[in-house]
């Protein structure tokens, strides 16, 4: 009996060995392999539909929500249950993205997000499988995550330069209108005496052109929600600039920051509007 035991307890004892010196040999070759890929990180991914889409590591597709105009989160509470925030662990390696456009903000209840372009970035509760893209165009305000929108749709109280509350008819008023920006939220505006597809406000000389500089961009990509035909690429004094519906676009100078809305106002209300998804294309 005592010859068995010692027999059975030198081979259990031999199998320990061996298991525990693989253990240690796996260890060295592969070490802690779940934290290293299982890190949250942004990327771009190809889509049938939508072009080039923004996606977390895994390939589930975020969103930008056109209230987030100021590049503060608008989505808190019971909207974060339906569009949970994104945030990345790992932003040293962003393939298809320009490291620079991404970045990180504290949001008003203490939680950081992930931003690009300013505009912070979210999932949708809806889209089940990676490469599901069931929240675009939901409710009007939120987008496919996309790295090369030629213009983007915000949503805000507009406020002109004299401090006043404006609508979307350049009439004083409280209310949220959703309106055109560029890709980084800087509101975009029309000249009212221009005509179709004709810049008639910038000089020759660029001298006025730091009050309302031209909007210089290529047709790229748009909202779902806007068709991609209405807008143009004109030259404009040697610049070229994007037009919407025939409307050459202008920024406004003193637009410090993104949301600002300050030009609804200058010289008075309707002389540079805002454009919307409802602006009234300019006849040939």
């Amino acid at each position: 009996m005592k010859l068995k035991f010692k027999k059975s307890w030198s081979l259990f004892a031999l199998l320990f060995i061996t298991v525990l010196s693989s253990c240690s040999k796996n260890n060295v070759a592969d070490p802690n392999p779940t934290m290293v890929t299982g890190k949250k990180t942004l990327k771009t991914v190809s889509n049938a539909s939508f072009g080039t889409v923004i996606t977390d590591g895994d390939g589930r597709t975020l969103y930008f929500f056109s209230l987030d105009a100021n590049g503060t989160s608008a989505c808190t509470g019971g909207c974060e249950t339906a569009w949970p925030v994104f945030l990345a662990e790992d932003l040293s390696n962003v393939p298809g993205l320009n490291a620079t456009d991404v970045s990180t903000i504290t949001r008003a209840d203490g939680k950081k997000q992930t931003t690009y372009k300013g505009w912070p970035l979210y999932y949708y509760a809806g889209d089940v499988a990676p490469l599901d893209i069931k929240g675009d165009a939901s409710g009007g305000t939120w987008f496919v995550a996309k790295p090369d929108y030629s213009v983007m749709l915000a949503s805000t109280q507009l406020v002109g330069n004299d401090g006043k509350n404006y609508l979307e008819n350049a009439k004083v008023g409280d209310g949220i209108t959703q309106y055109l920006t560029d890709a980084s939220g800087r509101t975009l505006y029309a000249f009212a005496p221009d005509t179709y597809n004709v810049n008639t406000y910038t000089k020759a000389d660029l001298s006025n052109n730091s009050t309302w500089p031209i909007y210089e961009s290529d047709v790229l990509n748009v909202p779902s929600v806007l068709s991609k035909n209405v807008f143009i690429q004109i030259t404009a004094v040697g610049k070229k600039q994007l037009t919407y519906k025939g409307h050459p676009l202008y920024y406004f100078g003193p637009d410090a920051k993104r949301g600002d809305t300050k030009g609804v106002s200058v010289p008075s209300p309707g002389v540079w509007p805002i454009l919307t998804k409802s602006t009234i294309a300019l006849n040939l």
